[in-house]
């Protein structure tokens, strides 16, 4: 099921951005020569000639007045060809090539743009309907419910993990003591760091106990069982408010994405140790299907924030993607002549593959790091 979830979500974004290119591009009288969902080789495809619609095969390249609206064997998304963008009928009126620079910005920058609406756009209707938060700084109009005390982290090695407690288990009592807040929740377990105690917590609607005793960890410098607390619950927002509340978010979310990718960019400049963790299709697939299995919530939130980190990669400055094309227009401008079609043409190509290689490894990097999940995923369609 993770790898429907996966190229449903992978459809709808990649499909929304391109929808970005294509409806710019038509408003600007710039042709689309093909909007295809999925990749090549093409199934099949229908073009509108003379007011009625003509079947466009596999093997026809030919060029027609109006869009081909084609369906295409790799089901990952889609694309949108644009007239002129590789170099064919560059001169003609309707070519990309021949429009001014800020009309041609606009055609690249609309595809992030509506993934950054999409993501604000699924933020909103999150908070609209009610989503779990941790109730801290919660902006003004928050409707809160189901108030409790929940794990939102869990530390490697310690003894909280070794006990069997998760992120997101709701405490319901330490030692026998009933908590009121998560600051009285984090007292109660330091009183207890020299001796073993219990604590009793929910999970899946399901009361369980854990006995825990508290030792020394390093990170911390001091003995301690290893876990985050805070005060969550079901929070949900006036639609106006949601609104506004999912932009902002949408915002906040940006500017982290951003200086996360400015870090991984300075730890390669500076040839420090990566630690911006990231992942390519297997992995996104893997998060996709646990998201999915959460519920339709936490899966929009994580559509939302995948929308975003899909927005700010393409319009980062390196050919082959839209920021670089961007690049190529900013040096056309300050050269005050455009740069050979065919050679930035070549140039996009080329990058293009080093991008592909890069996906490749992180491919089989994945595929290492998620074999056990993947197995199980298999075993579980075996069985079915």
């Amino acid at each position: 099921m993770a790898l429907i979830y996966f190229l449903i979500v992978l459809s709808v974004l990649v499909l929304i951005h391109e929808i970005g290119h294509f409806f710019a591009a038509r408003i600007f009288g710039v042709k689309a020569d093909e909007f295809g969902y999925g990749f090549p080789p093409r199934i099949l495809g229908f073009v509108k000639e003379k007011g009625r619609w003509k079947r466009v095969g596999a093997r026809d390249h030919g060029a027609y007045k109006n869009t081909i609206w084609s369906l295409n064997w790799l089901p990952l998304g889609g694309f949108v060809r644009i007239k002129g963008e590789q170099a064919d009928g560059q001169d003609d009126a309707d070519s990309f090539h021949t429009q001014p620079a800020w009309v041609r910005v606009i055609i690249l920058a609309a595809g992030v743009s509506l993934n950054w609406i999409l993501a604000a756009v699924l933020f909103s209707f999150v908070f609209a309907i009610g989503t779990n938060a941790v109730l801290e700084d919660l902006p003004s109009g928050a409707v809160v419910t189901d108030r409790s005390i929940r794990l939102t982290q869990v530390m490697v090695k310690s003894p909280a993990e070794k006990a069997g407690l998760l992120p997101n288990d709701i405490i319901l009592s330490i030692d026998g003591v009933v908590p009121v807040s998560y600051e009285q929740a984090g007292e109660l377990i330091g009183e207890r760091s020299e001796k073993t105690f219990e604590i009793q917590f929910q999970r899946d609607d399901q009361a369980l106990t854990a006995k825990v005793t508290p030792t020394y960890l390093a990170s911390l410098d001091r003995k301690a069982i290893g876990v985050g607390l805070a005060e969550v619950g079901h929070v949900t927002f006036p639609p106006l408010t949601a609104l506004r509340v999912g932009f902002t978010v949408t915002v906040g979310y940006t500017k982290a994405i951003v200086l996360t990718f400015v870090d991984l960019i300075r730890d390669l400049v500076m040839r420090r140790l990566v630690t911006q963790e990231f992942s390519g299709p297997v992995g996104i697939a893997v998060l996709t299907g646990q998201f999915a299995e959460q519920g339709i919530i936490p899966l929009l939130q994580f559509c939302a924030i995948l929308s975003l980190n899909l927005a700010v990669i393409n319009f980062l400055p390196i050919p082959a993607l839209d920021g670089g094309r961007v690049l190529f227009l900013i040096i056309e401008k300050i050269r005050r002549r455009p740069m050979s079609r065919r050679l930035e043409a070549l140039i996009h190509n080329i990058a293009f593959l080093i991008l592909i290689g890069l996906i490749l490894l992180v491919t089989v990097r994945d595929l290492a790091h998620y074999s056990g999940t993947i197995v199980g995923g298999l075993k579980g369609l075996v069985g079915m």
